[in-house]
Order: C-alpha cells, then structure tokens, then sequence
C-alpha cells in the first residue's frame, strides 16, 4: 500500500512539475545588457516544502546541498553555527527540537560528536524520502575540495544562541568568526568563490580583520535604510536583501553606491521574476530548478 501511495505521489508531482516548468517557468527575455544572476541553493535545496518544488530534504543538509548542485546551481547558501566544543556544524533552525529527532535545546549545547548522531525529522511525507544526520561544516569542505570546480559557498553566520543568557547572546560570536576563517584556510577555499554574511556589523568587521581578502555582506532583513546606511559607512562592498525589502528604488541605490546586491527567499515564478528585475549579483533561491529554467539553463538531473 505504502508504495503504491508512493507511486501516485511521484506521478502527480512529476505531472505538476512538467506544468510548472512549460507555463510558469518558461524562459523570460532579459535585455542584453541585465546581468545574470549566480543561482544558489538557499539552505542547500531549500526547506521542507510539499509543492512548487517538493522538498523533502532539511534546509543546509549534506543531501539538500548536494541535491541542489546536482540540479545545476552555481553553488550554494548554508548555514552554520557553533557547537558547544566550538565545531562549526551545518544548522539552520534556532533549537533543535525544530527539526531533529529527539533533538533538545540549541547547538550551542551540545559537542559535535553528539551532534552529528542527531537524525532530522521532518514529518509525514519528507521522512519517506531522506535519513539526513546534523553534519559538521567540515565533512561538506571536504567534498567541496574533491570537486573539480569549487562551488560558490554563501556562510549564513547564525550568531544568536537562543539557549544562553541574555547578556550572552553573542557572546561567542568572536570564536565563530576565528573558528570559520580558520576552516577556510585549512581547506584553502578559493576566497573568490565565498561570502560570509551576517546581520551583525561588528562580526564582519572581525571577519575582515582575519582574513581581509574573504568578501563579507550585510543582511538587510528589516529597516532597510539604517542598515544600508551601516554597511555604506563600513565599506562594505555587498549587500543580501530579503525579497520583501528590495524596491527598484532600492536596487538603484544599491548599484549607485556600487555595491553589489544578493538576494534570498523566494520559490515562485512570480516572485523569482520580479528578483530578475533588480539586477542582482545572485540569488539565493528555494527554487534552483525553476529559477535556472527562467534563466534558460540547463536544469541537472540526478
């Protein structure tokens, strides 16, 4: 019974991503001159999503970025936090609860050996399709290194550690910076090919002052003109906007103080053509397959 269900399910997401990707996703005609955006994977292929696309991996998994590199991105976008014997490991939620089995508590509390044992759960149907583990930043560098081509890395810095005091929020976001720097040069990652971001401006600078040549963006998630206005002061050359805080007016600031724009969240093909309009650097999409088909790029089949 399971695999007939599982059957039916295949065919009508095959039947409705066929749809999708002749009507919706049709390739769009961008002026000669408009540049074209690196694609990544957002938290590798996004996050648990049943449709549009369906993703049953859980978002900055060792699966989830390899899925997303194998449908054709240029790269992706993952998430990193500090584990309790300061181990960067790939994470995106703020608790563990949120998706893991068994899983309580925050990174920050636990060391990596244990960490790694942890198994995600993302509930009926996505645990039909993946036996994903919580992985250390090091084993994905590792692989990254065997490639012939290293792909484009974007390092969401998740400073903030829900578990600790209130004076102490970030109280560890020093050894994150030192410990990921530290990563970077041990695997001799090509420093053209990364961006760490971070909301916070004391941490980039910190980044900065290790390694001057890694390029470093600001995340611009709320207010936008006083973080902008923060990121133009530091002299900071890129910015990664949310979707919903980017307006042509905007863009054009951005490209006037000649600054490069990402941009993040978005898996619609209304939403991904309205990112195309603004002329960004990349995008950080939860939708690689119909965002390369926009594009008109090959699409990668596993």
């Amino acid at each position: 019974m399971r695999t007939k269900i599982l059957l039916i399910l295949a065919a009508a997401l095959a039947l409705g991503w066929m749809w999708l990707r002749y009507w919706q996703y049709a390739a769009i005609a961008l002026p000669a001159t408009a540049p074209r955006p690196l694609v990544l994977g957002h938290a590798g292929s996004g996050f648990f999503t049943p449709f549009n696309p369906f993703n049953p991996l859980p978002p900055s998994s060792l699966a989830g970025v390899r899925h997303a590199l194998a449908q054709g991105a240029d790269g992706v976008e993952i998430d990193v936090q500090l584990s309790q014997d300061s181990v960067l490991m790939l994470y995106h939620d703020q608790e563990l609860n949120n998706s893991t089995a068994g899983g309580t508590g925050c990174v920050s509390q636990y060391p990596a050996a244990e960490l790694v044992q942890l198994r995600y759960q993302g509930g009926w149907p996505y645990d039909w399709f993946q036996e994903e583990r919580v992985a250390a930043l090091d084993t994905l560098l590792g692989e990254f290194k065997q490639k012939a081509t290293f792909p484009y890395l974007h390092f969401d810095l998740h400073e903030e550690d829900a578990c600790a005091a209130p004076k102490k929020t970030y109280a560890r976001s020093p050894v994150l910076a030192r410990q990921l720097v530290r990563q970077l040069v041990r695997h001799q990652v090509p420093l053209g090919r990364v961006l760490v971001t971070s909301m916070r401006l004391p941490t980039l600078k910190y980044v900065r002052t290790l390694l001057p040549a890694v390029p470093v963006a600001l995340e611009i998630v709320l207010k936008f003109d006083s973080v902008f206005a923060q990121a133009q002061a530091a002299g900071i050359k890129t910015v990664l906007v949310k979707k919903d805080q980017i307006t042509p007016e905007r863009a054009a600031r951005i490209q006037a103080a000649g600054m490069q724009l990402v941009l993040f969240g978005g898996r619609s093909a209304g939403a991904m053509k309205k990112q195309l309009a603004f002329g960004p650097h990349a995008i950080e999409t939860d939708n690689v397959t119909g965002l390369l088909s926009l594009l008109n790029r090959p699409v990668g089949k596993e």
